[in-house]
């Protein structure tokens, strides 16, 4: 091997080495995850109605987007829907709050599954479709009030 060709290859080295960090940087950070979660009480009040609560991070998407939550006490195959709300899909987190009455004596104090979804009305061909960016379970205790 000739002294050329050994300054040759070191020259390489050095241009690949100080290039290097560029070529490993880390790649920049991703859009926050979309999620939504439940609070771990909720509101019945003397006349059945249910607000139930949580937080939300979406990003923005090509249709209106809703924060969804649906019920479900002593049987888990009967949910109650519990209104909607307008999401606002910036990235940041936000707070959500749902109300809305099942039909009497369906739901009362005590424990209780919620579902919250966070869903878009996707525009396609003219009818809206559901996209959804996140959903979440969680065992609540209703609390009168």
């Amino acid at each position: 091997m000739s002294l050329r060709h050994t300054l040759g290859t070191a020259a390489g080295a050095a241009l690949f080495l100080l290039a290097a960090p560029a070529a490993f940087a880390a790649p920049p950070p991703a859009d926050p995850p979309e999620t939504v979660t439940v609070d771990p009480t909720g509101r019945i009040a003397s006349d059945g109605t249910v607000t139930l609560s949580g937080t939300y991070r979406c990003a923005a998407g090509t249709g209106p987007v809703f924060v969804s939550s649906t019920v479900a006490q002593n049987s888990s195959s009967v949910r109650h829907g519990i209104g909607g709300t307008r999401a606002v899909c910036d990235g940041l987190e936000h707070p959500w709050q749902n109300s809305g009455k099942s039909y009497p004596s369906a739901l009362a104090p005590g424990a209780a599954n919620v579902e919250a979804t966070l869903m878009e009305l996707h525009p396609q061909g003219g009818l809206p479709l559901f996209a959804f960016h996140g959903t979440t379970r969680q065992d609540i205790t209703l609390i009168a009030g």
